[in-house]
């Protein structure tokens, strides 16, 4: 996250937007094409499992519910606790089992454990430090493990327009990061990185969308 100092005003701005959160379709993947074309997303992204696999970021905990419902033990990592508390139902609701921890994704507070997936979702763009945080979260996973990066240029959102928290205007990557950029950061920490292009799919987003989405999948 920005800084020490900014957790508090952070904690708070997503622990506000918890309740309305799914509401957004690749939130909330309420729409059964949405869910269904996320799924597959990750089927394609995951090798064969059980896995465990560490979702930095997860915020209301959709896309753990999908990896946990394809079979793999999830360990799910968000700073706000209404965030947590909302994946930690979910799964519950489903009768499945997972684990939420509260604290920062940039620095996940698993101790030792290592992963066989680490996957972010729309998270890098609050990065202070990329590079760090990008070498933290590798040497979180096992070797021969995946990394799964969900990204974009956020130009529909607005993200650049104001700063979500004071100060995140000054962040390396607000309003999100090209997949060329992330590429070049993510490629010399690990042996094989493809990109996959995910903006042409109005499925995975609820509605037909013209900025810069796609997916960073590389193996240490």
């Amino acid at each position: 996250m920005p800084n020490s100092a900014n957790t508090a005003a952070i904690t708070a701005y997503w622990d506000a937007a918890a309740a309305r959160f799914d509401e957004e379709p690749d939130h909330g993947l309420r729409a059964p094409e949405t869910r269904a074309a996320w799924a597959d997303l990750l089927g394609s992204w995951l090798p064969a499992g059980p896995l465990d696999v560490l979702d930095v970021g997860c915020g209301t905990g959709s896309l753990s519910l999908l990896a946990a419902e394809a079979g793999h033990r999830v360990t799910g990592v968000d700073l706000s606790p209404q965030m947590v508390g909302h994946a930690r139902a979910k799964l519950a609701a489903a009768g499945l089992t997972g684990r939420f921890l509260v604290g920062d994704a940039a620095a996940p507070p698993t101790g030792d454990q290592r992963f066989d997936v680490l996957l972010c979702r729309h998270l890098v763009w609050t990065l202070p430090s990329p590079g760090a945080e990008l070498g933290e979260w590798i040497g979180r996973l096992r070797p021969g493990g995946t990394l799964v990066l969900v990204e974009g240029r956020w130009g529909e959102s607005g993200a650049s327009a104001a700063p979500y928290v004071p100060g995140a205007e000054t962040l390396p990557w607000a309003g999100g990061v090209g997949a060329d950029e992330l590429a070049a950061a993510v490629r010399p920490l690990v042996t094989a990185l493809r990109v996959e292009p995910l903006g042409g799919d109005a499925a995975l987003w609820g509605r037909a969308v013209t900025d810069e989405r796609y997916a960073v999948i590389a193996t240490v």
